[in-house]
């Protein structure tokens, strides 16, 4: 893969004293106006501080949340402004909008080194539609690109893919050269190569399935998502969430696995309740009654997975084992979690909730690569094409 680096960027054709647009990813939760998580916030800096360090004038772009093309204030961007620029050290300067004559007279007017941050790119319909005249505009308040929003990478919007043609220089942010960097290491792990996937429905995660059968040693299977596979072999799941209409992929993925020799793992115990109301109730059983649901897989198989990961040499976790969010249903969880921290491995951690999950039990500094793009990493390791990243190495194949 051809995409330039940011360093390259930097030396060659240099950035002081040019525009550079700048694709972040600052979708953070706010709720009052009040940001109550900074990561995405953080994630961005190395970038931006070497861009601005260098003397150049930096567009900052970015979505938040769903308006669906209409102006949404509890969706605007202009908290983040302030708290990017206290991480910064710098003033960062808003406009109400991210095309027009306020994002047009905010980037005229910044110098070297000064940040300028739009307002969200999602109010406008053609921002998702990747409307080509949308996408000339954005590019038209700069003279270079630079894409570091991993998590956003799989959607050919105008500003991860459509405005890239129309800028004289593009390349990847350090954000999301280390996302590849990182994913790219799992298309030839060292082995054991172990993948734990987890989350509500084998529909979310079919497609990453079937890939990873082909790669995998082993596939440690949780959350609801494993009742699907243990109630088409026609085990009693009691009420817990299944999908019917995927009993024939589950049995087909466990047949194609066993072919791989990919060891294809299910919980053998689980934590159930009534109901989620009921959790202080809960027990653990190794079938699960008619009048109960299983939130959570038992201690004995999060010893088993644990087992596994801690042998592991290269680990891939994407989605909780349970519902972790409930004290009673945790356990299984920080288990993996606790192991995935132990192992001497490679440890790769993506999704939400999976980071969540990390987060919660103070371990985030003992994984080696925490991905900030769940949906964006899933298809990277499956070997689809994400189109920002496809538009990067299409710019930097147009200027070799």
């Amino acid at each position: 893969m051809a995409v330039r680096d940011l360093d390259s960027l930097l030396s060659e054709p240099g950035v002081q004293g040019r525009r550079v647009f700048v694709r972040c990813d600052l979708n953070v939760p706010i709720k009052e106006g009040v940001i109550r998580d900074t990561t995405r916030i953080d994630a961005s800096l190395p970038t931006l501080r070497k861009l601005t360090a260098a003397g150049a004038r930096v567009i900052v772009s970015s979505h938040l949340g769903r308006p669906k093309g209409q102006r949404n204030e509890a969706m605007s961007l202009a908290p983040v402004a302030a708290v990017l620029a206290e991480r910064l050290g710098c003033s960062v300067d808003f406009a109400d909008d991210c095309v027009g004559a306020s994002a047009e007279t905010g980037a005229a007017g910044l110098a070297d080194g000064q940040v300028l941050l739009l307002e969200n790119l999602r109010f406008h319909a053609g921002e998702t539609d990747n409307d080509e005249g949308f996408a000339e505009r954005l590019a038209s308040l700069a003279d270079l690109y630079v894409n570091d929003a991993f998590g956003t990478a799989h959607r050919a919007h105008a500003s991860t893919a459509g405005m890239v043609p129309h800028v004289a220089h593009a390349a990847a942010g350090d954000l999301l050269r280390g996302e590849l960097a990182y994913l790219n290491r799992l298309f030839e792990p060292e082995r054991p190569f172990l993948c734990l996937l987890g989350g509500a429905k084998v529909s979310d995660k079919l497609g990453v399935l079937e890939a990873l059968i082909e790669r995998a040693d082993a596939i440690a299977v949780g959350g609801a998502m494993a009742y699907t596979f243990l109630a088409a072999e026609g085990e009693a799941v009691g009420g817990s969430l299944v999908e019917p209409d995927r009993f024939d992929d589950a049995r087909r993925m466990r047949a194609r696995a066993e072919e791989k020799g990919c060891r294809l793992l299910l919980p053998s115990d689980h934590i159930v309740a009534a109901s989620v109301e009921a959790a202080d109730a809960s027990q653990t059983v190794s079938q699960i009654p008619d009048d109960a649901l299983g939130f959570d897989i038992g201690p004995e198989t999060a010893d088993r997975y644990a087992d596994e990961a801690r042998a592991a040499r290269t680990i891939l976790w994407n989605g909780p084992m349970g519902m972790f969010e409930v004290s009673a249903f945790a356990s299984g969880t920080e288990a993996v979690a606790r192991a995935v921290a132990e192992s001497e491995g490679l440890s790769v951690v993506g999704g939400g909730d999976s980071l969540a999950a990390v987060n919660q039990c103070g371990l985030g500094d003992r994984i080696d690569h925490l991905s900030t793009g769940g949906g964006a990493s899933l298809e990277y390791v499956q070997g689809l094409t994400l189109p920002g990243v496809a538009a990067l190495d299409a710019a930097a194949e147009g200027t070799s």
